[in-house]
């Protein structure tokens, strides 16, 4: 029989988490900022003092982001050439500023997202007993 070791104080709900890590806020208070720049995690929460520095994000997100936007644009990409048959030159110049201005607005909030979900699950550190 497994003993349940966690109790409801202890309890960290995944999807408010989530939802704060995609707006960029502290996973455990949403008050205080998750970034103190573009990508880089804040080693402290300014509102509520939780550590943050124990994530371990690595490429995790910049995946995520190639993910997403490779199957946002990639359905795009072919509406776009069967509907218009735009110029090669036209169509190459707005789906690269396309892609490259929805991966720089996706790629810190999937950070976020990581970040929450390792706080969440207690990963690499969160947990308190480390």
């Amino acid at each position: 029989m497994t003993e349940d070791i966690s109790s409801p104080e202890d309890d960290r709900p995944m999807k408010p988490a989530m939802w704060r890590g995609l707006r960029r806020r502290c996973p455990n208070c949403g008050e205080g900022g998750l970034m103190a720049s573009y990508l880089k995690v804040r080693d402290r929460c300014e509102s509520c003092g939780e550590a943050l520095y124990h994530h371990r994000a690595d490429d995790g997100p910049a995946y995520l982001t190639i993910l997403v936007v490779g199957h946002l644009m990639a359905p795009l990409l072919h509406v776009a050439f069967v509907q218009f048959r735009p110029d090669p030159l036209v169509m190459a110049g707005l789906f690269t500023v396309g892609c490259v201005a929805l991966s720089l607005y996706l790629l810190p909030r999937l950070k976020g997202l990581v970040v929450a979900i390792q706080w969440a699950r207690r990963m690499h550190g969160f947990g308190g007993t480390a």
